[in-house]
């Protein structure tokens, strides 16, 4: 046991230091992390130097990081926008499935060595099918899913998903004398129960786990909800998985019952740590399963089959896109986001191997072929974005009239707390897409009647302003009302997300010109404007009349502003340490006069009253 244990300590040790290494030389390169998971699992697999042996083994543990990636899909799509996006899923999809899977079938058969029609329809649907690890980081890393082309390029991508039960329903009955006959009644069983596995996992989604999810959000433990968010995660696709459905379909829906939960965000910061790692691995368990010894005796055939593959697989998918009426810029774009082969191939080449429709160093060949597309994926992805930015620039210079007649703003609100809530009603009046982050299950609950977008998360952790939103919101307002946790968040965004608009909450006199130094956009005092607003109010009580009042509080404003700009100007840390105590904006009339001992105990002597 001790030994066993030691060597799993070494495995997951190498391992890291391969992905750590592996990754900082990718970006150096100027690749995607994921084509340096696969060279370093080539390096440290069986055909490298060996440090692993069993691939598959790695491969379906870490299947449960694309478990994870679907869940995390899911809590991105509310149910109207996967309504909304039904034709595109079922349109595009099968399109895209039967035209590029026919194509790749076409050359596979007639350019390929010894490829049957049977084994042709097997390469061409497997290779058809895109890599949706890659595909979706790479339209995270250019924002795509909040773009047309990016929620049809998705689409796509959950329609090859759901195909993939049905494809290896459909390889044995191309196996000759391998089909048994099923009856009707055992077929209608099988659906009915499958249909029951659904309404559980859709009842259990939609009326259970935001109940329990609140309650174990009241007792405080951050561990509890990322243990909870696995439990969902794992049991939803186990629940599928034992009715012969992929247990990515069962995360997926769990995810889409739980996108519009107030808990979304948090679960998405939970899980997507494990996600990453297991990702890693995946691909990592990919190069490891590569054969370098068929590689290399192929070099030129697999070489000159990955390019053909690549490009027929581009073209088809941009003659759906433009089909479906997209630009040409956006069909470009998704194209080149598809093109790899799909992770769900070294899933089919091996069941087309043991039924007999593949051979040995047919289903090798195309394993490594499909490898090579993924390694090929992201560079063509580059390449494919500076076509897209060149064809919009020529479509601009050819119409230079922008209409931005459906121009809107966006608004990321950190605390919905008193400030947070007065802030939220000017938003709320004109109209703008705001977004509220708050980590308090009773303010959320308040905030229901606003019809934000109100999610549960901890403002100061930055996979949670990531998720909500924070690199594509217009302006980022920190209505937090503790000083240090602004100012993490502001460090983090600074730091993180240094474009943003950032406009925050500040504690005090001091603390508003820490973030003036800090660079924020705007900052406001808690209690300033009230403060003004009650002075004009007290002046009017005292038969001041309305105009005077005015125009009172507004030199006020002006010789407060003018006096916050030299105090800036000289530095915090800089002079008298009474210049940052309150002084008068205009000279007094009158010398302080105390009216009782204690007070002029106070002006007069340094005593604990005084500072």
């Amino acid at each position: 046991m001790h030994a066993d244990g030691q060597g799993f300590l070494i495995a997951a040790l190498i391992f890291l230091a391969t992905a750590v290494i592996a990754v900082p030389v990718a970006r150096r390169l100027g690749l995607s992390p994921i084509v340096g998971y696969l060279i370093a699992g080539v390096a440290i697999g069986p055909s490298g130097l060996g440090a692993f042996n069993d691939p598959e083994r790695i491969i379906t543990v870490a299947e449960i990081g694309v478990v994870l990636l679907l869940f995390i899909i899911g809590l991105e799509l509310q149910i109207s926008r996967l309504l909304a996006l039904r034709k595109a899923i079922f349109g595009l999809g099968t399109m895209q499935l039967v035209l590029t899977g026919g194509a790749i079938a076409l050359l596979t058969h007639y350019a390929g060595n010894g490829f049957d029609w049977r084994a042709a329809i097997i390469a061409g649907l497997a290779l058809a099918l895109s890599a949706t690890s890659i595909a979706l980081q790479l339209l995270e890393e250019k924002n795509g899913l909040t773009q047309p082309y990016g929620q049809r390029a998705f689409a796509v991508l959950l329609f090859q998903d759901m195909a993939v039960v049905p494809l290896i329903a459909f390889m044995p009955l191309l196996a000759p004398g391998t089909h048994e006959d099923q009856s009707f009644l055992d077929a209608a069983q099988h659906v009915l129960v499958v249909l029951a596995a659904l309404a559980v996992v859709i009842g259990s989604g939609r009326y259970l786990l935001t109940p329990l999810f609140r309650v174990l959000a009241q007792s405080g433990a951050r561990e509890v909800m990322t243990a909870a968010a696995l439990l969902v995660v794992l049991g939803a696709g186990a629940i599928m998985a034992s009715v012969g459905m992929s247990m990515a379909l069962g995360a997926f829906l769990a995810g889409v019952m739980l996108s519009e939960s107030s808990f979304r965000h948090e679960l998405e910061a939970n899980v997507d740590a494990f996600r990453g790692l297991l990702i890693a691995l995946f691909f990592m368990g990919v190069g490891m399963s590569m054969d370098l010894d068929i590689v290399l005796a192929n070099a030129p055939l697999l070489i000159a089959g990955t390019l053909l593959v690549t490009v027929v697989k581009a073209v088809s998918i941009w003659a759906v896109f433009r089909v479906a009426h997209g630009t040409e810029a956006d069909a470009v774009r998704a194209s080149a986001v598809l093109t790899s082969a799909g992770e769900f191939s070294f899933v089919l080449f091996p069941i087309g191997l043991s039924l007999g429709l593949l051979t040995e160093h047919q289903a090798a060949m195309l394993a490594a072929c499909a490898a090579m597309t993924m390694m090929l994926g992201p560079p063509v992805a580059l390449v494919g974005e500076h076509l897209a930015r060149w064809l919009e620039r020529r479509e601009a210079r050819q119409d230079p009239v922008e209409d931005f007649s459906d121009a809107h703003g966006s608004v990321l609100v950190v605390g919905f707390g008193r400030f947070g809530q007065i802030v939220s009603q000017c938003l709320l009046a004109r109209g703008l897409e705001v977004t509220i982050i708050d980590n308090d299950v009773e303010m959320i609950q308040s905030a229901g009647r606003f019809g934000f977008r109100i999610y549960y998360g901890d403002g100061t952790r930055y996979d949670v302003l990531r998720a909500a939103g924070a690199e594509r919101a217009r302006v980022i307002a920190i209505c937090v009302d503790r000083r240090d946790t602004a100012d993490r968040i502001v460090d983090m965004l600074a730091t993180h997300v240094p474009a943003a608009r950032l406009h925050v909450r500040s504690f005090d006199r001091t603390h508003a010109l820490e973030l003036r130094a800090k660079g924020v956009d705007f900052e406001m005092r808690e209690t300033f404007e009230s403060a003004l607003a009650f002075g004009e109010a007290t002046l009017r009580a005292n038969g001041i009349d309305a105009d005077t009042a005015q125009a009172t509080v507004k030199d006020v404003r002006v010789w407060d502003l003018e006096r916050l700009r030299r105090q800036a100007e000289e530095g915090i840390d800089r002079g008298p340490r009474r210049s940052m105590e309150p002084e008068p904006l205009v000279p007094p009339e009158r010398i302080a006069r105390p009216l009782n001992p204690e007070a002029e105990d106070a002006l007069r002597h340094e005593t604990e009253f005084s500072s």
